[in-house]
């Protein structure tokens, strides 16, 4: 068995990604404060230049507060294309070279070389796939080794930017005993005001506390900071597939050709499929349409986009797909929809347009859908439209009046088939699964 000393974990993480590409497309920005996003009213910063970080800007920040901070910055609007291109040229320079790695988000890769030191010696190793990254991209990348990936990520954060350095097992306890508490992955800022309220501010403080005192403030969550605090970190380096995937689909009792219900139906599909998403904290890059006629015929079509876990932007795709697909006037027995290259990570807000208003209104959704379910907020266009009398005005639900027979009990059955499709074939028939 492996002991952790024995481990050799690299942490790749590229220098403000974000901010790298767009310089590499205008160099005359290089050496200037850049910010990407945050340049509406109610935008916020999705990255930033080192030169804007000095004046205290930072990324999820408000464009308006940047603004105050570092009158002098350039906003750049930013492209979601570029950057995810970037990302997946990195991705393939590194599955060309290594026995084992996680993409851990866009910009960032865990490499598992446990055991590759007895060939050749893995710091000089990661020291030369850095220069090829800089090398074929043109774009500026870090490092951290050590013992695993807590600790390569740590050192990865305190290297930067354009930096690279190993911390072996006996200097893992000196090297994170003086780094503040916030330096620890996981620890965000509800976490450390309540450590900063009890006097632990570095993490030497922080590993010395008990673990029952632990345990009594924070939880199992707690007990994980502790460890890591201790420089410990048993989580695997997970082998990165390209093809990973979240999908559903469904199969009609009666061939329909009606386009207006399949793109309900698909709007309602998306939908489900970007709350698992979000729920994972997943970002996809490619979306996957596919119908089958009547004739058993089957066709798909794709399209590779930037990441993203986005309602309005995969519905409008996965529409577009729709139209290229439904060539034959034809009665259509299947659709389905496959998201697939998923990553972690965490919607950027801006790069499409998207409103913090819009962005905030996905998360008040999401949190409905996870205490009531996930049929309990649906896109209006898949539910019935409300029952109107002779002059148009909509009949209130009536509970005194008698149920209608059972004929009209199946016509209302026929008539509401999007709404249980939504309740039915896609909560508990056709849940997402990973692939």
């Amino acid at each position: 068995m492996i002991m952790q000393q024995d481990k050799h974990i690299i942490h790749m993480d590229q220098d403000a990604f974000f901010v790298s590409v767009e310089l590499k497309k205008n160099p005359e920005l290089i050496g200037k404060a850049v910010i990407v996003g945050g340049n509406s009213d109610r935008g916020v910063v999705t990255s930033c230049s080192y030169e804007a970080r000095k004046f205290g800007v930072h990324a999820a920040m408000p464009g308006r507060t940047a603004k105050l901070l570092c009158p002098q910055a350039i906003f750049v609007k930013g492209n979601m294309d570029d950057y995810s291109k970037a990302s997946h040229e990195i991705t393939e320079i590194i599955a060309q070279r290594v026995p084992l790695f996680e993409k851990a988000s866009i910009d960032e890769h865990y490499i598992d070389m446990t055991g590759m030191d007895k060939f050749f010696g893995c710091m000089k190793f990661a020291s030369e796939l850095r220069q090829t990254i800089i090398k074929e991209t043109g774009l500026p990348i870090s490092f951290g080794l050590s013992v695993n990936k807590t600790v390569a990520k740590v050192v990865t954060n305190e290297c930067k930017p354009n930096g690279e350095m190993e911390i072996p097992f006996p200097e893992v306890r000196p090297f994170l005993n003086p780094l503040s508490v916030h330096k620890i992955p996981g620890i965000g800022q509800a976490t450390y005001r309540k450590l900063s309220e009890m006097g632990v501010r570095k993490i030497e403080t922080l590993a010395e506390i008990p673990q029952e005192l632990m345990f009594k403030i924070l939880g199992d969550h707690g007990l994980n900071l502790l460890q890591k605090a201790h420089g410990i970190d048993f989580s695997p380096v997970v082998p990165y597939r390209e093809r990973k995937s979240i999908g559903t689909q469904t199969t009609f009792e009666n061939d329909s050709m009606d386009i207006n219900k399949m793109k309900a139906i698909l709007t309602g599909m998306v939908t489900n499929l970007t709350f698992e998403l979000r729920s994972q904290q997943k970002l996809t890059a490619c979306i996957t349409v596919t119908i089958r006629y009547s004739n058993f015929e089957t066709v798909t079509q794709q399209a590779r986009i930037p990441y993203t876990a986005l309602d309005s932007f995969l519905i409008t795709k996965a529409h577009d797909l729709f139209k290229k697909l439904y060539s034959k006037r034809m009665l259509l027995r299947l659709i389905g929809v496959k998201l697939s290259h998923l990553v972690s990570g965490f919607e950027q807000i801006g790069l499409y347009h998207t409103s913090e208003e819009e962005y905030d209104l996905y998360q008040a959704m999401d949190k409905v859908r996870q205490s009531y379910g996930v049929e309990s907020v649906v896109k209006a266009c898949i539910v019935n439209k409300p029952q109107r009398d002779d002059n148009g005005k909509v009949i209130k639900y009536n509970p005194r009046k008698k149920r209608p027979d059972e004929n009209n009990k199946e016509e209302e059955r026929k008539k509401s088939r999007i709404r249980t499709f939504i309740n039915s074939d896609v909560s508990s028939v056709n849940k997402p699964t990973d692939s």
